[in-house]
C-alpha cells in the first residue's frame, strides 16, 4: 500500500473517531439531540470526496451507536443519515473541484444539516413504532425546535469549515508533495 493511501485511511479513521466521540458527547432530551458529529463527516467529505465522506459517516456513527445503544433492529437506519450526507457533500465538493465559495459552502452545509435532521426524524418515527414508544406529539412536538437547532449548527459550521479547511488542504497538499518527492 502506498504512503498516500495509508495517510488517507489514517485521516478517515481519525475523523470517524471524532464523529463517534462527538456523537457520544451529545446532549439528549427525549426526542431532541444536540450533537456536532456531522462536523468531521463534513470536513472529510469536503477534503476527500464522496467515498471517504460516506465511510467517515458510516464508521463514526456505527461506533457511536454500538457504544451508546448496542445493536438493535434500527441500528443500520440510525447510521444511514450520516453516511448518505457524507457521500452527498463529498460528491458536490468533488464536482466543484473541492473549491466552494462561501455561499456554496453555506448552502451545502445547510442542506446537509436539514437532510440529516429529516432523515433522523424518519428513523425516530420508525424506531418509535418498532419499540412501541410512539405517541402523537413525539415527532411533531419537537420538530420545530430540532429544525432551529439544525439551522443554527449549519450556520456555525458554514463559518467554521472554511477556517479549518484552508490549513487542512495545505497540510494535505504538503504531504502529497513530500510523497511525490520521496517516490522519485
Amino acid at each position: 500500500m502506498e504512503t498516500g493511501k495509508t495517510k488517507q485511511l489514517a485521516l478517515d479513521a481519525m475523523l470517524a473517531a471524532m464523529c463517534a466521540v462527538l456523537g457520544y458527547l451529545s446532549l439528549d432530551f427525549i426526542s431532541l439531540k444536540i450533537t456536532f458529529e456531522s462536523l468531521p463527516v463534513l470536513l472529510g467529505a469536503l477534503l476527500l470526496g464522496p467515498v471517504n465522506g460516506c465511510a467517515i459517516g458510516l464508521i463514526g456513527t456505527l461506533v457511536y451507536q454500538l457504544l451508546r445503544y448496542g445493536v438493535t433492529l434500527t441500528t443500520p437506519l440510525w447510521i444511514l443519515p450520516y453516511a448518505v450526507c457524507g457521500f452527498a457533500v463529498g460528491l458536490c465538493a468533488k464536482r466543484k473541484g473541492f473549491e466552494l465559495s462561501q455561499g456554496q459552502m453555506t448552502a451545502l452545509v445547510v442542506l446537509n444539516e436539514l437532510l440529516i435532521t429529516l432523515l433522523n426524524t424518519g428513523v425516530m418515527y420508525i424506531d418509535s413504532l418498532l419499540y412501541h414508544y410512539y405517541f402523537p406529539g413525539f415527532i411533531t412536538g419537537s420538530l420545530a425546535l430540532r429544525l432551529v437547532i439544525c439551522i443554527g449548527k449549519a450556520v456555525a459550521f458554514a463559518f467554521l469549515l472554511p477556517v479549518v479547511l484552508k490549513p487542512a488542504r495545505a497540510a494535505l497538499s504538503q504531504n502529497a508533495g513530500a510523497n511525490r518527492r520521496a517516490a522519485v
